[in-house]
């Protein structure tokens, strides 16, 4: 009994020795000029988040704030020994109101903050190898028995029959992107792996790139059905283009990551 005693008066001052050590370091690092300019000026770099939007059933994803992390900061220009804004470390920040904590929500399209567009895919050999040779991001919907590991396009689970069989696969291949495009057959089972839940907001056909082009904007999520056409396609990249906005996996999409910085 009196060792266990020792071992612990023992532990108590090496925890009581950490804690102050850091604490003499904390001070000594607060009073370096460079920490004291970075602690003067982060206010002015940090950026607020923006929470998710609610609408019924519906949910567009909000956005991370950014949070100067000092000490991290501080250790990155401490070579040159002067403030400078592009080596500021953030702390990524969680909205109140979180696409993570919604998701029996339905994603309806991306924060339309951010200049980005996604496309998802119906099984379509000549359309899957214009984005694969042109070295376009997007998102396929894939069946156990259609799927292929390390496909340029993210896949997504599609296949009501072989489902669990299928996420086991894209675990095991570490590509689960956690994402269901709503199929109402396949949306008990998908909330069920707390997949995130999502509806195109704008479907190609082969007689609708009129309408398709008239309705872009930031966040849309845009399926090609397998019978759209792959020149109306290439009409609708050079529009995207156009309005300068970034073709990216529907993972980043809807991701509330902020990469401002």
């Amino acid at each position: 009994m009196k060792k266990y005693y020792q071992l612990f008066g023992l532990t108590i001052i090496m925890l009581f020795s950490f804690y102050y050590t850091e604490q003499i370091a904390t001070l000594v690092l607060n009073k370096n000029p460079l920490m004291i300019k970075i602690n003067k000026e982060k206010e002015n770099y940090n950026i607020k988040s923006v929470n998710a939007i609610i609408e019924g059933d519906y949910i567009i994803p909000g956005l991370n704030g950014l949070e100067v992390n000092a000490r991290d900061s501080f250790y990155r220009m401490q070579n040159i020994d002067a403030f400078n804004e592009y080596f500021l470390v953030f702390n990524q920040i969680k909205p109140q109101i979180s696409l993570n904590n919604h998701k029996d929500k339905i994603i309806k399209q991306g924060n339309k903050t951010q200049k980005k567009v996604s496309f998802i895919l119906e099984e379509n050999k000549e359309l899957e190898n214009y984005f694969i040779n042109n070295n376009i991001k997007a998102n396929i919907l894939v069946k156990l028995d259609t799927y292929q590991k390390n496909n340029f396009l993210e896949s997504i689970n599609n296949d009501l029959t072989n489902f669990k069989a299928l996420e086991n696969n894209l675990n095991l291949n570490k590509e689960n992107k956690n994402i269901c495009v709503l199929n109402y057959e396949l949306k008990d089972i998908c909330k069920k792996y707390r997949n995130y839940l999502v509806e195109p907001t704008l479907t190609l056909t082969n007689n609708n790139l009129i309408e398709i082009k008239k309705d872009l904007q930031n966040g849309s999520i845009i399926l090609l059905k397998n019978t759209a056409k792959l020149s109306d396609l290439k009409i609708l990249i050079k529009e995207i283009n156009f309005k300068n906005l970034s073709i990216v996996p529907l993972s980043e999409l809807i991701s509330e990551e902020n990469k401002a910085k």
